[in-house]
């Protein structure tokens, strides 16, 4: 496919059969962990012909070679793999908290070492003997912003593995391969598949070795997809461009009207020309994206009462599908103590932006 095609034209047609007489013009899911011995496929955990498909197009969207994970977890813990035993990953103080409780894990035991960082203030960034550096743009959950040129050229300086989680952006609305990161991992379970009934993950590097490093720790831990998930992602990718289009196009609109409201201490949206990311945002994204946060002014009860009190808004744990979701993220545990107790992430979703706001009023003026 020539690299003229915008993404949004790119994510309907790669990945597709040959187009032959009587081929069906969609892939299909194959349900099969044997193969005829003779070819290059071997054994079903080496390959299917939906995880195929799926890295394709995944690998033509961000300018590399994709492989695809049972979960965004699987992919992660991949990547980190990576590092050598010793090793020290510098991360950003606010990512997902998952990452952060992984890395964290494998600091207790001595496998690695790990320094936290204001990923937002570049000049506080030390990598000094870091062999990687981990960076969320926008992060999970502070919509914080990261220059990620700037850095990926220092922690190339300093000898140090880029790897950009670009969940939240998606490839539609960044390309962190050509900001200079090495490695691009998504939670494909989020906007990539959209539906809220997939859990996946996938990584993406255009480092032949890199690429050879990660498919051998998917066939040696077996953290593979299922056929079936796999194929379901891609379809849900399809519409990426129109889904992520209105979802964005809402969630520009809630911001605005969510800073007006006297309940609201702070809204976190790099699309506002205020936000302390915008103009970061602006250079390197072609758009701001679908999430969004909100704080209560210190009021985590108020802000528990708003995510309770909502009836088309879904109090869950999850983002990037078509319906939009919502959830204080300090109700977990896990989630680091510098997120503030009533900030509250809201992944917008395609409804019609008038009653999303309706909703949200209410729940605001009930709190």
């Amino acid at each position: 496919m020539t690299a003229e095609l915008d993404p949004s034209t790119v994510v309907v047609h790669a990945g597709r059969p040959e187009r032959v007489p009587n081929a069906p013009v969609g892939p299909s899911p194959v349900f099969s962990s044997t193969y005829v011995a003779g070819g290059d496929r071997g054994y079903g955990r080496f390959g299917n012909e939906a995880w195929s498909a799926l890295e394709d197009t995944l690998g033509q969207l961000e300018g590399g070679r994709a492989v695809s994970f049972a979960s965004g977890m699987a992919a992660a813990a991949a990547v980190i793999d990576l590092v050598p035993i010793g090793g020290r990953v510098v991360a950003p103080q606010h990512a997902y908290s998952g990452v952060l409780a992984l890395l964290d894990q494998q600091a207790a035991t001595g496998r690695l070492s790990v320094v936290r960082a204001d990923i937002a203030d570049t000049e506080s960034v030390d990598l000094t003997d870091a062999n990687m550096l981990w960076i969320e743009s926008p992060t999970n959950p502070a919509m914080e912003v990261a220059d990620i040129p700037v850095l990926a050229a220092a922690a190339h300086d300093a000898g140090a593995t880029v790897v950009v989680d670009n969940t939240f952006a998606t490839p539609l609305l960044q390309q962190p391969l050509r900001l200079g990161a090495d490695v691009v991992m998504h939670s494909a379970t989020k906007f990539i598949a959209g539906h809220s009934d997939v859990i996946l993950g996938a990584v993406v590097t255009a480092d032949d070795d890199l690429w050879s490093a990660i498919e051998l720790r998917r066939r040696s831990l077996g953290a593979i997809p299922g056929s079936m998930d796999a194929w379901l992602a891609l379809r849900g990718l399809r519409t990426l461009a129109l889904r992520l289009d209105r979802a964005q196009s809402n969630a520009a609109y809630l911001a605005d009207r969510l800073r007006e409201h006297p309940r609201v201490s702070r809204v976190r949206y790099p699309g506002l020309p205020d936000d302390p990311g915008h103009a970061r945002a602006e250079a390197q994204m072609s758009g701001f994206g679908a999430i969004l946060a909100i704080e209560l002014g210190g009021d985590a009860a108020a802000a528990q009462k708003v995510c309770e009190s909502t009836n088309l808004w879904v109090h869950a744990t999850s983002l990037g599908g078509v319906e939009s979701l919502l959830e204080r993220r300090r109700r977990w545990p896990m989630e680091v103590p510098t997120i503030p107790e009533d900030l509250i992430r809201l992944s917008v979703g395609i409804e019609h932006p008038e009653d999303l706001w309706n909703d949200l009023e209410q729940a605001l003026n009930a709190s």
